[in-house]
Order: structure tokens, then C-alpha cells, then sequence
């Protein structure tokens, strides 16, 4: 049965369909609002599509006061957000659809088919249940002098009344999904302040004096993954965080990198580079390693030597000798120390457009608490438009949700007082 408000109600315009617009338009719809919601592509999630086909991982099941330092120097401006729509309210959120979830050995929360689709479409359904209307191919051109919004659609421009406006216009990697940044240059001439967009939880190029990987190298291991291992940002004191990663043909990239990339991003942005630390042998301590390395190998090659002694083989014996070269894989003292540290040089992050994320946006200073421009009153924001980042495994979509439900209260809340 539908629920549509009636005509009465306030009009609202969410703009944006992935996770924070959709969130928004369900409780702005909720709510007795008529809600129209914008997207520029042809149907919404696009992304949330994608990211779902190698299993949708919904958010994570760490302790909570662990979850929220997933979000760095932003912790304390989304900590609000999610303490009234965290993991454990969103997992609650996604059961009332009808699909069920599961912990994963790792902690990622998941549906219990993996996929994202069935979620999605069970929302719309409600969605449309609830009176949203959908207008698909309709971007965004700013506002009117009369501060009608303006639309690009197949049949021209044309302009909406709204009494309020929600951006979930997402951040600027996977622009052909519809995540491009071109909403930055409108926000900037109303006089909002945008932190420039820069790629987050993204592979990097690494760096030798004779270029990035050898070609012996790069033919031999590129695409292979580096497992069993701990990593950290050089120069910090925080602890080696475990995982693994894959090789590229010019870099790195993969879970452990991406935990490690806003680290790494900012180093390369101050000093032009940033050193990639790699413990190869976590589970062991360095004395250990030593002995084992010294031992006597008679007639054994090294890397046979380092295979039977210490079960090193592969791609970290790869590692090992394209870091040192010959002469430091072959010296005692260099190749134990290199396995339990080993400096791994990155020059630079992958583009923008290859970053599952990216950081930068909307400062949270030019917004009031209700995540409302200051510069441009009746105009909310969430979603990846905001100043902010997170690693993969959950972190990023449940702020997204977080903050979509964030903004339609502080909508709702201001349409009651206007």
C-alpha cells in the first residue's frame, strides 16, 4: 500500500542516489515528505552495484569504541553520526529488508547470499512505497537566481522548487559510475569550502633509482599476492598492522595497502615519497631470524637456504632481492634485519579515478550541526561529498548510511523550524 504524503507536505530533493541519498529519501519520505530524488546515470547505486560483485561487505563487527577510530583525524565530527545510526543499527536496518547477515572470519559484515542486489531492490521497493519519485539522467547544474535547481535531462534544462535540498553526490573515484567531483566548482562559487578530492584506500607506484619494479620482476610477480604478513607507514611509531597485498605492474595496491593509504598519501604529498614498511616473517622475532640466516647452507643457493630454514619462498623472496639488490641479499646482517623490516619506496598514489574512495570535500566547518551549508541555508549534505575517509571492510558504507540518515534529520529539523 502506498504511502505517499500528501500535497501539502514539504517538498524535499535529494540529489545523489547511492547509500547516503537513499538513506536520506527513506527518512525524509518517512517523514511525510514528497521526496524526489536526482541521480545524473541511468539507475541509482551504481557503485554500491559494483562493489557488491565480489561480496557486499555491509560494515564491521569490531567493538565499537574500536570502530569509530576507523575514521582518523574525522573521528570526532562522525562519531555523533554514527552513535545514532552505527554497525549494529544498520545491520538491525537491513534485516527489516527482509535479508539476513552474517560475521565473516575477518569481521566483515555481510548478506548471507554476498550479493548486493537483492538488498537493493528490496529498498527501492519500499522506496517507492513510501511515494519517492525517481528522476534518472538528470545532473545537477547548480541553482537558479531564483534558487530553483537546475537540471541537465535528455529533454533540456529544467529547473525544480524545492523547499530543501539533500547532496549525496559521492566523491570523485569511478566517474563513470557516476562519482566524478563536478558538483566541487558549484559548491566553490556559493562559497562552501571543498577540501580538494584525493584518491583514499588506493594502490601506489613504487620507486627505484633505475624506476619502479624490474621487468624480471614485474613478469614474474605482477598480480601475485603478498600473504602472511604486517605492514606499517615508515617513519611511524604505530604498530604493524597484518594482512596481505598484491603486486602491480608499477606498485602495490590491495587491502593492507588501502588500511595504510591515507598514511602513505600524506607522506608522499610532505616529503615526495613514503617508505612502506614490511615485516615478512611477523610470527617470528629477529634474533630468531638471524640464526637462521647465518646457519651453514653448504652447497644450497640462498633462496633454497631461506625456503627450507624459514619457509620463505615466492614473491617475499622476489621482494627481498629487488629491494637489496645482489650485494644486500647476499650480507647476513642486511637480508635478517630486511625480513623483519623492509623498506618498500612509493612515489606516488594511483589516480583519483582508480581509488575505491577518495578523501577530501566538504570541510565539516563550512556545515552546522545538522550538516546544513552555512553558506546556502535549506541545503544538506552527506555521503562521500564530506571531508572525510576510511579503509575498506565496512568502515566507508556505514558512514555513508550514517550520514544520509544524519542529514535528512537535520533537514526535517530545520523544515519544522522554517
Amino acid at each position: 500500500m502506498s504511502t505517499t504524503p500528501a500535497s501539502s507536505a514539504p517538498r524535499v530533493a535529494v540529489i545523489g542516489g547511492g547509500p547516503a541519498g537513499l538513506m536520506a529519501a527513506e527518512v525524509l519520505a518517512g517523514n511525510e515528505c514528497r521526496v524526489d530524488l536526482f541521480d545524473a546515470m541511468p539507475s541509482v547505486a551504481r557503485k554500491f552495484l559494483l562493489a557488491g560483485k565480489g561480496g557486499m561487505n555491509i560494515t564491521h563487527a569490531d567493538l565499537y569504541d574500536r570502530f569509530v577510530t576507523r575514521y582518523g583525524e574525522r573521528r570526532e565530527a562522525l562519531q555523533p553520526i554514527l552513535d545514532a545510526f552505527g554497525p549494529d543499527a544498520l545491520r538491525e536496518w537491513i534485516h527489516r529488508l527482509g535479508i539476513t547477515t552474517f560475521v565473516g572470519s575477518s569481521g566483515r559484515v555481510f548478506p548471507a547470499d554476498m550479493k548486493a542486489a537483492p538488498l537493493l531492490r528490496a529498498w527501492l521497493h519500499r522506496l517507492r512505497e513510501q511515494g519517492v519519485t525517481f528522476h534518472m539522467r538528470h545532473r545537477w547544474l547548480g541553482w537558479r537566481d531564483d534558487g530553483a535547481l537546475r537540471f541537465e535531462t535528455p529533454a533540456g534544462e529544467l529547473a525544480h522548487r524545492t523547499d530543501a535540498t539533500l547532496l549525496a553526490l559521492g566523491g570523485g573515484s569511478w566517474a563513470k559510475l557516476g562519482s566524478d567531483g563536478a558538483w566541487v566548482p558549484l559548491l566553490q562559487a556559493q562559497g562552501v569550502a571543498v577540501g580538494p578530492l584525493k584518491p583514499a584506500n588506493c594502490g601506489f607506484d613504487c620507486g627505484f633509482d633505475a624506476g619502479s619494479w624490474s621487468t624480471h620482476f614485474r613478469d614474474r610477480f605482477a598480480g601475485e599476492p603478498v600473504k602472511g604478513i604486517a605492514a606499517r607507514v615508515g617513519g611511524s611509531a604505530g604498530p604493524m598492522r597484518r594482512g596481505e597485498f598484491v603486486i602491480t605492474t608499477g606498485g602495490v595496491e590491495g587491502g593492507l595497502v588501502y588500511a595504510l593509504s591515507a598514511g602513505l598519501r600524506d607522506a608522499i604529498e610532505r616529503d615526495g615519497t613514503a617508505q612502506l614498511e614490511l615485516d615478512l616473517m611477523p610470527d617470528r622475532d629477529p634474533g630468531q631470524i638471524l640464526a637462521e640466516v647465518a646457519r651453514p647452507r653448504g652447497s644450497r643457493s640462498l633462496a633454497s637456504h631461506l625456503q627450507s630454514r624459514l619457509g620463505l619462498k615466492g614473491v617475499k623472496t622476489g621482494l627481498l632481492r629487488e629491494v637489496l639488490g645482489a650485494e644486500g641479499f647476499a650480507d647476513t646482517q642486511k637480508l635478517a634485519a630486511a625480513i623483519k623490516c623492509l623498506p618498500l619506496t612509493l612515489v606516488a598514489p594511483r589516480p583519483l579515478d582508480e581509488a575505491i574512495s577518495s578523501a577530501g570535500g566538504v570541510r565539516f566547518e563550512a556545515l552546522d550541526e545538522r550538516l546544513m551549508l552555512r553558506a546556502r541555508p535549506g541545503t544538506f549534505v552527506a555521503g562521500e561529498m564530506l571531508d572525510w575517509e576510511a579503509p575498506t571492510g565496512g568502515y566507508l558504507l556505514t558512514a555513508c548510511f550514517a550520514s544520509g540518515r544524519a542529514a535528512a534529520c537535520g533537514a526535517l529539523d530545520w523544515l519544522s523550524k522554517t
